[in-house]
């Protein structure tokens, strides 16, 4: 039985330490640790310079252990260059296999919709199934694999979007945004001499990581509130302004995030405003707006909204 007092500890340690390097985008920041704690794949969505790629360095550098790997995504950028290839050796005569970067434990794919859907969908299988097919042979990623993937929300030319099965893979979609006047001085003093998350050490051990992805299975969840997560996400079904709606992976994402993030504020149980807090983050990129929804101004966040004020809350 996982110690939840100790992963308390741990994702409190993990989460200080990061937003030491990420200033002023705490709630963002801890729905992103919130996502790794759960088991799932976060996508960052904002425009360049707002911090996306020191968050990815500042939790890998805050734990011991870890391999990190960068991805930098381009429309040249091949399927066997993410996944690995197998390189013929001429001394043993024997087709020698090479890891790719999918073989990490927190994966950063930066600006992934510049590679081509066939790089993306490469993908997929890791993702959802933490293996990789290359060649026929299955590969078993035994790693904790968090991948983190940014996107910029603005610049369309020379990208590309992001199928729906791709967007469904990650638990949440996050935006860090811009930051205070006040913050954006402190960032400016903390980098006079050097880039602060050049100099972080460690303050959790992968051990104790892996504990808080055990942990997070153990806080308590409901059965009122586990219908209630089913009522908002079915909710998004039939809807007018709806063209596609969000599956049963959905559910099980917010059922998850909800878990960690109720662990992350110090709690072993999950209450309904907890729910709330994450269900855009969770729900609304998997929704495919109707065109003529779209036209008026309609967003998957403005959907999920207007359930939240729908479907009534369980006492």
């Amino acid at each position: 039985m996982p110690d939840l007092d100790a992963a308390r500890q741990t994702a409190t340690l993990l989460e200080n330490a990061v937003r030491g390097v990420v200033r002023g985008q705490d709630a963002a920041l801890r729905n992103i640790l919130a996502c790794f704690a759960a088991g799932g794949h976060a996508l960052v969505e904002d425009v360049p310079g707002t911090g996306k790629t020191t968050l990815a360095k500042g939790i890998a550098k805050s734990v011991g252990g870890v391999i990190f790997k960068r991805v930098q995504f381009t429309p040249d950028l091949l399927p066997a260059d993410i996944l690995g290839v197998s390189i013929f050796d001429p001394r043993t005569q024997e087709f020698r296999f090479r890891e790719g970067p999918v073989f990490a434990d927190i994966l950063l794919a930066d600006e992934i919709n510049r590679a081509s859907p066939r790089t993306q969908s490469a993908l997929l299988e890791a993702m959802a199934e933490r293996q990789a097919t290359i060649d026929g042979v299955r590969h078993d990623l035994n790693g904790l694999f968090f991948v983190l993937a940014t996107q910029n929300p603005v610049e369309f030319r020379g990208t590309y979007p992001l199928p729906e099965a791709q967007m469904d893979r990650f638990m949440i979609r996050s935006r860090l945004g811009y930051v205070s006047a006040e913050e954006e001085r402190a960032i400016l003093a903390d980098q006079v001499h050097a880039h602060p998350v050049d100099t972080m050490q460690p303050v959790v051990s992968r051990e104790q990581l892996v504990e808080l992805l055990a942990a997070v299975k153990e806080v308590r969840i409901s059965e009122e509130l586990r219908g209630y997560i089913v009522d908002v996400v079915s909710s998004t079904r039939g809807r007018r302004e709806v063209q596609l709606a969000a599956s049963p992976r959905a559910s099980l994402a917010l059922m998850k995030m909800s878990q960690a993030l109720s662990l992350l504020e110090g709690r072993d149980f999950v209450v309904p405003e907890t729910i709330q807090a994450v269900a855009a983050d969770v729900i609304a990129h998997r929704l495919v707006i109707a065109p003529e929804a779209k036209l008026s101004g309609t967003n998957g966040r403005h959907v999920v909204a207007s359930i939240l004020e729908e479907i009534p809350v369980p006492a």
